[in-house]
C-alpha cells in the first residue's frame, strides 16, 4: 500500500512501546497511521503468540482497519491475517465474556440482546411501572398545567421520556458498576428522598430481570462483566496481557469510564498502550457514557509521551481556518464565561499539509464559503437549499455534495420537499432509516393490521389504497382510488364483499353505491373482483410464519427489486422476533413495522455501528445525514442546516433547550437530575444532590458538545461550505453565536468566494 508518511506520522511509526497519547485533527490520517503502526509492530515487534490489539468504536471502522492492516503486511511478505486483532470495545469483552460465563455466573448460552430487543424490554419495564403507579409521576410536571393537559401528557409524553430518562439512568449505573439492588441499597441509605432516581432504580430492576429472565445480557453489560471477569481471575488477565503485547485504541475521546478501566487493566503499569484520538470530535457525550475529559487526563498523565497529528489534507485552507477560529473563539470571544473557562475546544490546530504532500489541500481560490443571513422558516430553509441543490449539481456529476443535519427529521423534511416537488436531485439517505424503507414498512405494515382486523371495513379501505398508491400522483386515477375506498369503507359487512354465502348477500351486485360506480366505470368491477381475490389470498396467507407471510405481500404489492429486498430484510428481522417472542401474533408484528415506518426503529444496519459509508461511490448525488453520522466523512461540497441558537445554543438569556421539556417543573432536565441523583446517591462523599444543579451542568455540557458538533461539522467540507439557519416551529430562534462569529470572521479575515448559492 502506498504511503509516504508526514513528519509527525513517522514520529508515531517511530513508536517501540509504552504509553503513548496522539490528539489528532480532522482528516489527519489517523486510521492510516494507526494501521501502518500495527502492521509495523506486527513485523518487527512481536513474538510467538503474540498479538496487536486494536480496539475502535464502530463495525464500519473494523472492517476499514483490517483491509488496511492486511495491505501493510502483504507489503512486508508477510500472512496478513496473523498478529493482530481488530475489535469493537463490545466485540472483545463479547469474547472475554463468552470463553469464561460461569466468572461472571452466566449460563454457556447466554444471549447477547441487540438495541432494539434491549429497548423492548425496556419499554416493557416502563409500561408496568407506570401501569403499578399511575400516579408515581405527578411530581415532575409543571404546576400550572390545567387537568386535561395533564391527563394528555401523562398519556401520550410520559411514557416515552421516563423511558429516555431510565435508559441513560441504567446506562450510568451500569458504568459503574451498580446492580439495580446496589441503586436500591444506596437510595435507602441516602439522607435525603430522591424520588426520580427511585422510580429510575425500580424500572432498572424490572428491566434486568426482564434480562435475566431471557438468559440474556445487554452491551453495557458486557463491558461490566469483561471488566468483572478480568478483576476476578488472575490467571485470566495475565494471558490476555501476554498475548495482547500492544493495544492501539481508536477514537479514544468517545472512551467511558468502563472501557478505560478495561484497557488500562489489560495494559497494565509497564505495558505498551496507544490512545488516538481528538477531543474537539467527541460529539457523543450528552446520550452516552463517553467523556472526553479522560483522553485529555490520559495526554497530561506521567509517563506519557503526548504527540500531535496536526496536518491534514482534507479542506482547503479557508476552511482550516474557520475551524481553528472557532477553537480559538470558544477560549476566548464566546459570550457564556462558563464556556470560556470549560473550553470545550483547544488545540492542537488543524494545519495545512506542507508542499509536495501526497495528498494536498484543495487550492483556496476553488474555496466558497456562504452564511446565509437570512432568517428562514424551517420550510423556506429546505426550500432554498433544495433550490440551489438543483442549481449546483447539473454541472458538477463528478463531485460529492452533502446535506447535514442536526436530528434526522430535518433530513426526512427536505427529501419529502424534493420529491413532493419532482425535483431532478439525486440523493442517498444516510439517516435513521430510508424513505424507501419507512414506506415498505408503512405498505406492509398496513395490510398486517387489516389481517388482524378481517371484518373491519375501514381497514379494508386502507389496504385498497395501499395496493391502489401508484396512483396518488394522477390526479384523475387518484380521485378514482379515493372514491372506490370511501364505498368499500362503508361496507355494512366485509364478509358479504368477501365470501359471500351462496344465494346470499353479494355485496358487489346489490350496493347501490358500487352498482353506480359501475354504470359510470365498468372496468371497477373487474378491478374490485381482482382486489377480493387477493384480499383473500392473503386471508390464507395468515396462518403461514409472519416472514413467509411478508414475502406473500411483497409479492403482490412490490414490483422493483430494491422494493423487495427490503421486504426480505424485514420478514429476516421479523423472524428473528418470532423465534424470541413466541407469544408474538399480528398485531406484535404490525407494531414493530409501524415503529419501523415512524422512523422509531434503527433498521438495517442504518446506524454508526454498522455502516461503512463512502462518499466517492455517490458522486453525482445528495448525501443527506445527520451531523453526527457525518463524523469521518468528507464531501466537495457540504450544507449545514438549522445553525440556530435552538440546535447550537449558547446560554444566552431567553434560549431553548431542545433536551428540557417544557411541561416538566421548574425548568428540570429530568434526565441530568436523574443522573445526578444516581451519582449522589452511590457517592455521598463525593457528590451533593442540589436540585436543579445538574440541569445547569448539564446545558453547560451542552453547548460545549454543540461546539464541538459545528467543528467537526465544518471540518466535513472540503471545498465549499454553505450554512444556514432557521426561526424554528415557534418562530423564536435565532442565528448560532457560533454561526454569527463564523460568518463574521469569514466576511472580514478571509479573502475567498462569499456569493450566495
Amino acid at each position: 500500500m502506498t504511503f509516504e508518511p508526514r513528519a509527525a506520522q513517522r514520529e508515531i511509526l517511530s513508536y517501540t512501546g509504552g504509553k503513548l497519547g496522539v490528539a489528532a485533527v480532522p482528516g489527519s490520517g489517523k486510521t492510516r497511521t494507526l494501521s501502518a503502526l500495527a502492521a509495523k509492530l506486527v513485523a518487527e515487534r512481536l513474538h510467538d503468540g503474540e498479538e496487536v490489539l486494536i480496539v475502535t468504536l464502530v463495525n464500519a471502522a473494523v472492517e476499514n482497519f483490517t483491509t488496511q492492516i492486511r495491505g501493510f503486511l502483504k507489503d512486508r511478505g508477510l500472512l496478513m491475517n496473523v498478529g493482530y486483532r481488530v475489535r469493537t470495545l463490545h466485540s472483545m469483552c463479547a469474547d472475554i465474556v463468552r470463553d469464561n460465563p460461569g466468572l461472571v455466573a452466566l449460563g454457556d448460552g447466554f444471549a447477547i440482546l441487540d438495541e432494539r430487543e434491549a429497548a423492548d424490554i425496556l419499554g416493557d419495564a416502563v409500561t408496568a411501572y407506570l401501569r403499578a403507579e399511575p400516579n408515581a409521576a405527578d411530581h415532575l410536571l409543571a404546576d400550572d398545567l390545567d387537568d386535561g393537559r395533564r391527563e394528555a401528557l401523562i398519556r401520550d409524553d410520559l411514557p416515552g421520556l421516563l423511558t429516555d430518562i431510565a435508559s441513560a439512568f441504567i446506562q450510568r449505573a451500569k458504568d459503574l458498576a451498580l446492580l439495580p439492588e446496589q441503586v436500591l441499597e444506596n437510595l435507602e441509605r441516602f439522607d435525603q428522598p430522591l424520588p426520580l432516581a427511585a422510580m429510575c432504580a425500580a424500572i432498572y430492576a424490572s428491566y434486568q430481570r426482564g434480562l435475566n429472565y431471557r438468559g440474556a445480557v445487554d452491551f453495557q453489560d458486557l463491558i461490566r462483566l469483561a471488566l468483572q471477569a478480568l478483576e476476578r481471575d488472575e490467571a485470566l488477565l495475565r494471558r490476555l496481557r501476554a498475548r495482547w503485547r500492544f493495544i492501539l485504541e481508536d477514537e479514544a475521546q468517545d472512551s467511558s469510564r468502563l472501557q478505560e478501566r478495561i484497557l488500562r487493566l489489560l495494559c497494565g503499569e509497564a505495558g505498551s498502550w496507544v490512545r488516538v484520538g481528538d477531543p474537539n470530535q467527541a460529539i457523543y457525550e450528552t446520550f452516552t457514557t463517553a467523556d472526553p475529559e479522560l483522553l485529555w487526563r490520559f495526554l497530561d498523565e506521567v509517563g506519557v509521551r503526548a504527540v500531535d497529528l496536526p496536518d491534514s489534507g482534507r479542506s482547503a485552507e479557508p476552511i482550516i481556518a474557520l475551524a481553528n477560529h472557532l477553537i480559538d473563539w470558544t477560549a476566548s470571544g464566546h459570550p457564556n464565561a462558563a464556556i470560556r473557562q470549560r473550553r470545550p475546544l483547544r488545540p492542537p490546530h488543524i494545519q495545512p499539509t506542507p508542499p509536495g504532500d501526497p495528498q494536498p489541500n484543495p487550492p483556496t481560490d476553488q474555496a466558497r464559503l456562504v452564511f446565509v443571513g437570512t432568517t428562514f422558516t424551517p420550510a423556506q430553509e429546505v426550500e432554498y437549499v433544495a433550490e440551489s441543490l438543483a442549481r449546483w449539481l447539473p454541472d458538477h456529476p463528478d463531485e460529492t455534495c452533502a446535506v447535514l443535519v442536526p436530528r434526522n427529521q430535518r433530513g426526512y423534511q427536505l427529501i419529502d420537499f424534493i420529491n413532493k416537488n419532482h425535483l431532478n436531485i439525486p440523493t442517498v439517505e444516510v439517516l435513521q432509516s430510508s424513505t424507501s424503507t419507512r414506506q415498505a414498512a408503512g405498505v406492509l405494515g398496513n395490510v398486517l393490521t387489516y389481517l388482524a382486523k378481517p371484518d373491519t371495513a375501514g381497514w379494508l379501505s386502507m389496504v385498497y389504497r395501499v395496493w391502489q398508491r401508484d396512483t396518488r400522483d394522477d390526479p384523475d386515477r387518484n380521485a378514482r382510488t379515493l372514491e372506490i375506498a370511501r364505498i368499500l369503507s362503508q361496507i355494512a359487512h366485509v364478509e358479504d364483499f368477501l365470501a359471500p354465502a351462496p344465494g346470499g348477500r353479494d355485496w358487489l351486485r346489490e350496493d347501490a353505491d358500487a352498482a353506480a360506480l359501475f354504470e359510470t366505470d365498468p372496468p371497477a368491477a373487474d378491478e374490485l373482483r381482482a382486489f377480493r381475490d387477493l384480499v383473500r389470498r392473503w386471508q390464507n396467507a395468515a396462518v403461514l410464519p409472519i416472514d413467509q407471510l411478508l414475502l406473500v405481500l411483497a409479492g403482490d404489492l412490490f414490483r422493483a427489486q430494491a422494493d423487495l429486498a427490503l421486504a426480505h430484510s424485514l420478514a429476516v428481522v421479523l423472524r428473528g422476533y418470532a423465534s424470541r417472542q413466541p407469544d408474538w401474533r399480528l398485531p406484535q408484528f404490525t407494531e414493530e413495522l409501524a415503529s419501523i415506518a415512524r422512523n422509531q426503529r434503527r433498521f438495517l444496519g442504518m446506524d454508526d455501528a454498522a455502516r461503512a459509508f463512502n462518499p466517492d461511490e455517490h458522486r453525482g448525488r445528495v448525501a443527506v445525514t445527520t451531523m453526527h453520522s457525518a463524523k469521518g466523512l468528507e464531501w466537495d461540497r457540504v450544507y449545514l442546516l438549522s445553525v440556530n441558537s435552538y440546535d447550537f445554543p449558547s446560554g444566552m438569556p431567553g434560549e431553548n433547550y431542545y433536551d428540557e421539556k417544557y411541561f416538566a417543573r421548574d425548568g428540570l432536565n429530568l434526565r441530568a437530575e436523574a443522573l445526578a441523583q444516581l451519582q449522589a446517591s452511590a457517592d455521598p462523599f463525593t457528590f451533593d444532590y442540589v436540585e436543579a444543579a445538574a440541569t445547569g451542568r448539564a446545558r453547560q455540557e451542552l453547548i460545549g458538545e454543540r461546539l464541538r458538533l459545528l467543528y467537526v461539522s465544518v471540518t466535513r467540507a472540503r471545498r465549499e461550505l454553505i450554512v444556514t439557519f432557521n426561526s424554528g416551529r415557534g418562530r423564536s430562534s435565532q442565528a448560532a453565536e457560533g454561526f454569527i462569529e463564523l460568518r463574521r470572521y469569514a466576511q472580514a479575515e478571509l479573502a475567498v468566494n462569499m456569493e450566495d448559492v
